[in-house]
């Protein structure tokens, strides 16, 4: 599928994956697929970054190739490796075949590194052509890498091409569409974002949210789904260690309706605090009476439906 020609057809091709996306955001995706620049998307965990990506290839129809980073993480584990393994055993069939014969050493070497041994790893694989088109290459919290591996990566994002030393080159014939993703746990050098688009994904609105709701978890009642919305948004505002994202909001309304919850209540939200918060810290804050104090600031926030 060729990409959208328009902000708003970006607008729409996300929509219909359940995407819903403000115009700033549908503005440098569309630069993004249009100038075949990467685009490095940084925000809070939750708010839909990795998810993007998801909604691109499949709005493209399109392969979507991870790359999960880490620490530790290195060119070899992102670009490729040997299956050594196998090459151990091919050695010594050739040496039992080979018996009281010469072996041909570069043949046999020719065979141990050709495609049939090599392991493709995320880099590689979106380098190499695709019928649908070039795949969608998700290089998934870059901020949990090192510096090493970031000058690593702006090399291969310049040119899109890696190097085997034992086979050559291999370059994309068409660049892949790279999204990067970023949680800030440690600032990303500048010489990498120069080469990408850049924008900050942030905790969407209440109507924003309401909507996405009511894409992800559309068996949901209105009045529910506007409750949860602007109970998260209430609990977002207080001093918490890890403030719940669109991820959250989500996983929780689903949750109540799995309880058939129709109306949100103290009682409730104590038994469910662990779908929206991930720490003990912050859900010992919540106990007591602290849980009814937000849910009547979020009805008291809430206009008439």
């Amino acid at each position: 599928m060729t990409p959208p020609n328009s902000i708003d057809a970006v607008q729409q091709m996300l929509a219909a994956q359940n995407y819903i996306c403000g115009r700033a955001l549908a503005t440098v995706v569309f630069l993004s697929l249009r100038l075949g620049r990467p685009l490095f998307l940084e925000g809070e965990a939750g708010v839909g970054k990795t998810e993007i990506a998801k909604a691109i290839a499949a709005g493209l129809d399109r392969r979507l190739i991870r790359l999960q980073c880490y620490e530790g993480l290195d060119a070899a584990s992102a670009v490729y490796e040997w299956n050594f393994p196998a090459q151990m055993i091919a050695i010594r069939t050739a040496e039992a075949a080979a018996a009281g014969t010469t072996t041909d050493r570069k043949a046999l070497q020719a065979e141990l590194f050709s495609d049939d041994f090599l392991v493709e790893r995320p880099l590689l694989e979106a380098m190499r052509p695709d019928p649908r088109g070039a795949p969608v290459l998700l290089i998934d919290e870059l901020d949990r890498t090192d510096e090493p591996f970031e000058a690593f990566l702006l090399e291969a994002l310049s040119d899109f091409q890696v190097t085997i030393p034992e086979m050559g080159t291999v370059k994309a014939p068409e660049p892949p569409v790279v999204i990067l993703t970023s949680n800030r746990t440690r600032e990303v050098h500048d010489a990498l974002k120069r080469r990408c688009l850049y924008h900050w994904v942030d905790y969407p609105t209440f109507d924003r949210e309401a909507e996405i709701l009511a894409a992800r978890a559309p068996e949901a009642a209105a009045s529910l789904s506007r409750e949860v919305v602007a109970f998260v948004q209430q609990l977002r505002t207080e001093d918490l260690f890890k403030k719940p994202g669109v991820a959250e909001t989500i996983d929780w309304a689903k949750c109540l309706l799995a309880l058939d919850v129709i109306s949100l209540s103290p009682e409730v939200i104590a038994d469910t605090l662990g779908a929206i918060l991930k720490y003990q810290d912050d859900i010992q804050k919540l106990q007591g009476s602290e849980a009814k104090r937000l849910l009547d600031a979020a009805r008291a926030r809430l206009e008439p439906a």
